[in-house]
């Protein structure tokens, strides 16, 4: 096991910043890797009690003899990056992982997110321009990091487009009949203000390019040389797999691809060896909107959110709570080609009894086993509950598997006899030595 991919299985929020964490502590692990998503991630990582949250950066960047990766298939928000950057020098000092940026990775500029407050909350994105920035890399209008090596390329970028945003953010207000209490709140003509993006966004470019840590370059080349050397490398995925654009519970989709194949396009490597881990939460959760057949909305699902602290590490939003579904795992697990399954908040479900889980699904008479994943065919969907017993014992001290309550084993056990993929990691509680770890 050379090469990891960690991934999510749900609709993210799984807890793979833990894992990654606890992955990268391996000594043969030389580097660790973003290959999509941006801003709109949140990876979190508890340290003595401390919390460190990453949205653009890696979960490695706690450990100093690692290289950690913004890869190309990433978009990133210059000012985002450098405020993280940041708080991390001031939480750690020089204590962290060395920085690799792709000269590939697109930029979200202010364009992207006055388009994105305006169209994308209905689907209930982070309004952090992150799916206009995908569209804009696929129409060919993006600007990537690769114009911003001199000030007068990446000017020159920002007028070329800045122009063409105008007319299509006006035509966006007009056509969908933006109020204009809401027109003056997005301060449209002071945010697009050509010098001003200029001039603001090179501050926060050159900072992070002045950083001694941080290089740019190509990504593929990297870990070509990384491999060719024996090192291993850990691949991390924001959101996770029904969030992506493909494959995901469309349109209530991320813009990126968070299964499997978006690791090879977000850095244009195959790495030989991969295992494929992917992460689910004992239950489940979904933020904004779409549809979630295990829904919770009685005082169960209350108390998931808040035993869990069930808040969105970029927006804050609460979490819908439900029951886990085993067909989505199933789902997750045959579009990732699953190799082991890391299971998280498991100590969550201490004092449920019973416990619920899905099995399946009923839909126009029939019994299915299927993930539907298409909308249509999740508004018709009857889910199948099997009830079991559920524990009353703390199990946050817990540090192997024995050790568990038997319904909580058992509980692991249904798991892994329904996807057919072995639990090798289980998290009973948030801090980094919490994590039992089988096989």
């Amino acid at each position: 096991m050379s090469n990891v991919v960690v991934l999510g299985t749900q609709w993210g929020d799984e807890g793979k910043g833990k894992i990654v964490d606890a992955l990268a502590q391996k000594r043969r692990v030389a580097a660790v890797v973003r290959y999509q998503g941006g801003n709109n991630a949140g990876h979190t990582v508890v340290v003595g009690g401390r919390k460190h949250a990453f949205h653009l950066l890696p979960s490695g960047m706690l450990y100093a003899d690692k290289t950690c990766v913004i890869g190309s298939g990433v978009v990133l928000n210059p000012q985002v990056l450098c405020q993280e950057i940041q708080h991390l020098e001031a939480a750690v000092g020089d204590a962290h992982a060395r920085l690799l940026i792709s000269e590939k990775a697109q930029l979200i500029m202010p364009w992207h997110v006055l388009r994105d407050r305006i169209a994308g909350g209905v689907l209930g994105t982070t309004i952090r321009g992150i799916g206009p920035t995908y569209a804009d890399a696929v129409d060919r209008r993006g600007i990537r990091w690769v114009d911003t090596r001199d000030k007068a390329r990446f000017a020159q970028r920002v007028v070329e487009e800045l122009a063409w945003n105008q007319y299509l953010i006006q035509a966006m207000l007009e056509f969908g009949r933006v109020p204009r209490e809401q027109r003056a709140e997005l301060q449209v003509t002071e945010t697009l203000a050509e010098e001003k993006v200029i001039e603001g966004y090179w501050r926060w470019i050159t900072e992070i390019r002045e950083k001694p840590f941080v290089e740019s370059g190509d990504v593929a080349v990297f870990l070509s040389r990384l491999q060719a050397r024996g090192k291993g490398i850990l691949f991390e995925g924001a959101q996770a797999t029904l969030l992506d654009i493909v494959h995901g519970t469309y349109p209530f989709v991320t813009s990126s691809y968070p299964t499997l194949g978006g690791l090879y396009t977000g850095t244009g490597f195959r790495p030989r060896n991969l295992h494929v881990l992917g992460v689910a939460k004992a239950y489940t959760t979904r933020v904004g909107t779409g549809p979630f057949p295990t829904e919770l909305s009685d005082d169960i699902g209350v108390q998931l959110r808040e035993r869990g602290h069930e808040f969105g590490t970029t927006t804050g939003r609460p979490r819908r709570c439900g029951w886990l579904d085993l067909p989505i795992l199933r789902y997750a697990a045959m579009v990732n080609g699953l190799d082991s399954l890391a299971v998280t908040k498991l100590d969550v479900l201490t004092g449920l009894d019973p416990l619920q889980i899905a099995v399946a699904y009923e839909m126009g008479g029939k019994r299915t086993e299927t993930f539907p994943v298409h909308t249509q065919d999740l508004a018709q969907a009857q889910v199948v509950y099997e009830t079991i017993p559920g524990w009353q014992e703390d199990i946050t001290a817990a540090t192997r598997f024995r050790e568990l309550p038997k319904a909580a084993r058992s509980y692991i056990s249904r798991i892994e006899e329904s996807t057919g993929v072995p639990v090798t990691m289980i998290s009973v509680g948030p801090g980094r030595s919490q994590l039992i770890k089988r096989g």
